[in-house]
């Protein structure tokens, strides 16, 4: 990764006071989000801020946790002295870190199963990803609703919309799921590693293929 990508500047803008944040990648973006700076995308710039009227005290807060997080996970960021931290800031893995390792799952499937068994967890009634989300978008329009501006109906309309065709991805994403669960087929591009040859002379001698990857511990919970 480059090492400009990994220097973030967090400062007060000289012209309009607000707390800027410019530069990193997609996960410095996140940590930033995550301290509750707002992204602004333009034609011409690109950069974080944080909410409009905050109290200064409010501001530094979340400066230094922004700070915090980047240092945790070896970013570079520069920053006004007032945003200084000396807070050892945990970065815990997130939500969609973890749902991302259900691609590392697919990504080494040996067989049509373990590849069905990570797109059931996207899927699954009641307690799959794709539901869930759907579920925060209507808790969300919900909240919206009697936020008390006059938009605010309308944004709640739109946030609806949107948890419906997630609904309807859901429903696609599950016929690919079945036909997966189907095909009991080891895939013919990954062949399983047969091990180490019986005939092997040598007693201490191991198969160098990678390990199998973890079972998804989700499945386990719903069994039980």
């Amino acid at each position: 990764m480059p090492l400009t990508t990994r220097i973030v500047h967090i400062g007060r803008d000289p012209h309009s006071d607000e707390v800027l944040a410019r530069g990193g990648d997609a996960e410095a973006e996140s940590l930033l989000q995550r301290s509750g700076f707002i992204p602004v995308h333009r034609g011409h710039d690109r950069y974080h801020r944080l909410p409009r009227g905050l109290e200064q005290q409010e501001q530094v807060r979340r400066a230094r946790r922004a700070v915090a997080l980047l240092k945790a996970v070896g970013y570079a960021p520069q920053h006004d002295p007032d945003f200084a931290s000396d807070v050892r800031a945990v970065h815990d893995l997130t939500l969609g870190a973890q749902v991302a390792g259900l691609a590392e799952h697919i990504r080494v499937a040996e067989h049509s199963e373990w590849a069905a068994a990570a797109v059931t967890e996207l899927v699954a009634p009641g307690d799959g990803i794709l539901p869930a989300v759907a579920e925060v978008l209507h808790s969300t329009a919900d909240f919206l609703q009697g936020l008390g501006d006059e938009a605010d109906p309308a944004h709640a309309d739109r946030l609806r919309c949107l948890a419906d065709q997630l609904s309807v991805i859901t429903t696609g994403v599950g016929a690919y799921r079945n036909l997966l669960a189907d095909r009991h087929t080891p895939h013919p591009l990954r062949p399983t590693c047969a091990g180490v040859d019986p005939l092997e002379a040598e007693a201490s001698v191991t198969c160098s293929c990678p390990p199998s990857p973890p079972p998804l511990p989700t499945a386990a919970r719903r069994t039980r």
